[in-house]
């Protein structure tokens, strides 16, 4: 389903500066055209403050269907047009690069990615996932932790965008299944069970940007 005239998009903006490109804007599309969609000029959605934007800025865009299923799509600015008021004209999502994310199902990826994991009594130590996604993540580690189903952790992931940026998200999670490999390692497959919106969006826009990436090749 392609976003329709009166939609909401959100969005964030690529940018070399980390604080800059985690802020989050919404601005309603007030037409369509053949090559493009039309949007009003973007709000802040935490200080309210209207956003300028300029011709060829990177957008990771998403809107909300009626059934609360969340669509990303990666965009950019390519025009403008004068009416009542200056509207700013965005490259049309291709139906195919549209990634679906629904309330409890999270779309997953392969990723080797730092992450520091504090265990109860003290136990710390740092690693790299195998995959992570919206709703967990896996990750390998040495044989010796003492990690069981069940157990509970604390941890920080340490994320890179496709714009140079870094972010850091931290979730308690959940041990739902560990295999111990012929290589004298672990797999340790995990949910989150305490985690803030803004950090689990953060997850999910590196899982977006890497699905596209993978589709590109």
């Amino acid at each position: 389903m392609l976003p329709r005239v009166n939609q909401m998009l959100f969005f964030e903006i690529a940018s070399a500066d980390e604080e800059e490109a985690a802020v989050e804007y919404k601005a309603r599309i007030a037409d369509e055209l053949e090559d493009g969609l039309l949007i009003e000029n973007p709000l802040n959605i935490t200080s309210g403050r209207m956003k300028r934007l300029y011709l060829g800025d990177e957008l990771s865009v998403y809107y909300v269907s009626d059934e609360g299923i969340k669509h990303y799509f990666d965009s950019h600015v390519i025009g403008f047009r004068d009416d009542v008021v200056k509207l700013i004209k965005i490259r049309k999502p291709d139906p195919e690069r549209i990634t679906k994310i629904q309330r409890r199902h999270f779309l997953r990826v392969s990723a080797d990615l730092e992450i520091a994991v504090n265990l109860s009594g003290n136990v710390r130590f740092v690693t790299v996932t195998d995959d992570v996604g919206g709703g967990g993540i896996s990750f390998l580690c040495d044989g010796k932790w003492p990690i069981t189903s069940g157990m509970e952790m604390d941890c920080w992931l340490l994320i890179p965008y496709k714009n140079g940026t870094l972010e850091h998200a931290s979730f308690k999670a959940e041990v739902v299944r560990v295999v111990d490999l012929a290589t004298g390692r672990k797999q340790v497959m995990s949910k989150f069970i305490a985690i803030s919106d803004s950090e689990r969006q953060k997850i999910i826009r590196f899982c977006f940007e890497r699905q596209l990436e993978f589709r590109g090749r």
